[in-house]
């Protein structure tokens, strides 16, 4: 297994800054982790650092001082396009779309990159978003011209794979609140529009699925379902992104608990990042989708007559159960391990992505950053040998 924290959580969308951030933080994790060996990380390189290093000698240089660090960037997220740590960034994020020929040339980019930082005969994987946001709902013709993009890069990342032997593949991140949100949204897509033009065993082979496991908690899909039904539509997981949402069941305390656990709650919706959540009454098999956490707690009247259970995206340290009156999908992450082995046991890609860190409570936060990304990949080690 490839095991590698995601370095979105530093600033800084410049190659300097990267960079610094990987010299500061990356190799003090390193220290805490793997000091006797190479340790993975997940590349975020936003668009200019990725054109800047795609041009010259700027890709040989990285790829040289990654080596001489011990670090191995099998995975890159190619999610966020822009500063991903603007003071609001929340829907930008999802822009610019698989319909913008932007987009295209970014992944191009990402995909060039990779193959030049990689050691020899290493295997990587790109994730990216899944089209757009979800509303305005995409047309058919969106639907259509975002398929036509990433077959063109398959079919680029498979011209690679034959004159170097190189293996390499975008990865669809379903998203809550995104075009593509849930595992049946991916099987639709591959199978109405991705697979209907060019070549399917080149598509398959490298157009696949980033599994983010907090995203399928938030919509209340078990692991074991969504990794089975990829498989069983032979659709690949090429990389999973382990993290952990908030879970609050109101539906399980006592009435005189939910006020507080509310407040607790409250210290959850910051301006920076979109934070959707989901609510579902007991008994309910659908669930009730609130665009933003602030929106979701505004619309509560009376606390102490909550009687629901909700699901919040909201990246929390992944080695954490509980905290106060509150919860997390941390179980998901045991029941995603076991799933992915069953059902997709060729994935050996998994980054840890706690990229909210700096808007946690600052109950949850840890004096050095380093220390508390290393106790994730402890803790995911952990459970990875059992």
């Amino acid at each position: 297994m490839q095991i590698g924290y995601c370095t979105n959580v530093h600033a800084g969308p410049t190659l300097e800054t990267m960079r610094a951030n990987l010299e500061r933080h990356a190799l003090a994790v390193k220290q805490r982790v793997r000091p006797e060996g190479p340790m993975g990380v997940g590349l975020w390189l936003a668009n200019d650092a990725a054109a800047q290093i795609a041009e010259g000698d700027e890709a040989a240089r990285l790829r040289d001082w990654l080596a001489e660090r011990g670090l191995v960037p099998f995975t890159i997220n190619g999610f966020p396009y822009g500063d991903f740590h603007e003071p609001i960034v929340k829907h930008r994020v999802y822009k610019p779309t698989w319909y913008d020929q932007r987009r295209v040339t970014y992944t191009r980019n990402l995909i060039n990159v990779m193959h030049e930082i990689l050691p020899e005969g290493v295997e990587g994987s790109i994730s990216t978003l899944p089209l757009s946001w979800g509303w305005p709902e995409p047309t058919p013709h969106q639907l259509e011209h975002a398929a036509t993009h990433l077959r063109v890069l398959a079919t680029q990342m498979a011209r690679l794979e034959a004159d170097t032997g190189r293996l390499l593949h975008v990865c669809i991140e379903p998203e809550p609140g995104c075009a593509i949100q849930t595992s049946d949204d991916i099987v639709r897509f591959f199978e109405d529009y991705l697979l209907k033009d060019g070549d399917e065993a080149t598509t398959r082979r490298h157009v696949r699925v980033c599994h983010d496991v907090c995203h399928a908690a938030v919509m209340f899909e078990p692991q074991a379902d969504v990794l089975r039904k990829f498989a069983a539509a032979g659709i690949g997981v090429g990389k999973v992104q382990v993290s952990s949402a908030v879970i609050v069941r109101f539906d399980a305390m006592a009435p005189d608990d939910r006020p507080a656990a509310l407040d607790q709650l409250r210290g959850f919706a910051e301006d920076r990042y979109l934070h959707q959540t989901c609510v579902r009454k007991p008994g309910d098999d659908d669930a009730r989708f609130v665009e933003d956490l602030p929106q979701a707690l505004a619309e509560v009247d009376a606390p102490a007559a909550l009687n629901e259970e909700w699901r919040i995206h909201f990246h929390v340290p992944i080695y954490l159960d509980k905290f106060g009156l509150l919860g997390t999908s941390r179980d998901d992450i045991t029941a995603c391990l076991a799933a992915v082995r069953e059902h997709h046991p060729a994935c050996d890609h998994f980054e840890v992505e706690t990229y909210a860190w700096g808007v946690l409570p600052k109950e949850l936060q840890q004096p050095e950053l380093a220390a508390g990304i290393a106790d994730e990949i402890k803790w995911f080690d952990e459970i990875s040998d059992q």
